[in-house]
């Protein structure tokens, strides 16, 4: 059962930011990044939403196959591929693009029975260190994987930026140039950009971009403004207040009594905490929007409540809270937070109802 806490997803938002992307790469096809149910937004409604988008891509086989099971025809990437022989069954199956980036992959594909034909993507390492094969050796597998019995034409090449968030690292620039320097003369599709990408780095919008977390109407900067980028929030968190007390002079509140009240102040209790995904470390001072008016956050978040400033904001028990949304940006509450905006919508967007517009 879901509690009081409802994450309210804008469509038409997630609509506008796939339409920024296109827009700010209008050469390349969008791949939708629909992995972690999307973010925390409900794979299969995010892909509904976004049934104009030119293919989605995802983490695992066992979201990709939920899409192809829900009748979805576009073309899907599965970021980590297969590590099993079933896996690779499986793919070929359901018409999916797999990632290659280990050599257990290709170990598995040398043993297949040459009735399996898969679709691929050839995961080249620039310097994230994550998955891929080192770079310098995209030559000799693209033409291993050319002559393959279980590979389809033609096969993709892709990597992935580990510093695109920072436009002055010079890492991305460095990531680029080792890409197009050891893929030089392969004629193959390419996917190089994510949403930092997209919006900071033109010279990713190569074949496809996969833009993630601007979809969902936050920034992919460090310290970013999503509104400055263009973006439009999609999930707005509301809770309902519980109770309105005044507490004395001299008191604490919450656990630790970690927040003091330095005068006679009038403050909330939203029925929202961790358990539905709201930062715990959260601290004093974490914005909060209560009947158009932004006021705080007082004390530890709890497992099921926070506290909040309510002096000089007219409310009572049955009034709305927004914790982020069309008010108060994710990217903020992440700052305030000490995490990231990925976190939070993931968090609360797997703990909470949701509600679609």
């Amino acid at each position: 059962m879901k509690r009081s806490a409802c994450a309210t997803i804008d469509t038409a938002a997630l609509r506008h930011n796939l339409a920024r992307c296109r827009a700010v790469a209008p050469n390349s096809l969008a791949m939708a990044v629909i992995k972690a149910d999307a973010y925390g937004h409900n794979m299969l409604k995010t892909a509904e939403t976004l049934s104009h988008a030119n293919g989605f891509a995802v983490s695992c086989l066992q979201e990709a196959i939920e899409l192809r099971q829900a009748r979805f025809i576009h073309p899907i990437l599965v970021l980590q591929g297969f590590n099993t022989l079933q896996g690779m069954k499986a793919a070929a199956e359901h018409r999916l693009r797999v990632v290659l980036h280990d050599l257990s992959q290709l170990e598995l594909l040398d043993s297949a029975p040459a009735s399996i034909k898969l679709d691929v993507a050839l995961k080249l390492d620039t310097g994230m260190h994550r998955l891929g094969f080192p770079v310098e050796q995209a030559h000799h597998l693209f033409e291993r994987l050319g002559k393959h019995p279980n590979i389809k034409p033609t096969p993709w090449l892709m990597t992935h930026m580990a510093c695109a968030d920072e436009l002055d690292n010079p890492q991305t620039p460095l990531q680029l140039e080792r890409f197009t320097k050891y893929t030089d003369g392969l004629r193959a599709p390419r996917s190089v950009g994510n949403s930092a990408s997209i919006l900071g780095w033109p010279q990713t919008h190569v074949n496809w971009v996969r833009p993630g977390i601007m979809l969902y109407g936050s920034s992919p900067f460090a310290n970013g403004d999503a509104k400055r980028d263009g973006l439009r929030p999609v999930m707005t968190l509301t809770a309902p207040l519980v109770a309105v007390h005044t507490i004395a002079k001299g008191e604490s509140i919450g656990y630790g009594s970690s927040w003091t009240c330095p005068e006679d102040t009038r403050t909330g209790v939203v029925a929202i905490g961790y358990a539905d995904g709201y930062p715990r470390h959260a601290p004093t001072g974490t914005p909060v929007w209560v009947n158009g008016k932004q006021t705080r956050l007082l004390g530890r978040v709890s497992m099921d409540m926070i506290v909040i400033d309510l002096t000089a904001i007219e409310a009572r028990v049955g009034d709305q809270v927004e914790l982020w949304g069309k008010h108060l940006s994710v990217d903020r509450i992440a700052q305030a937070a000490g995490t990231i905006s990925y976190e939070i919508l993931c968090n609360a967007g797997n703990l909470c109802k949701h509600e679609y517009t």
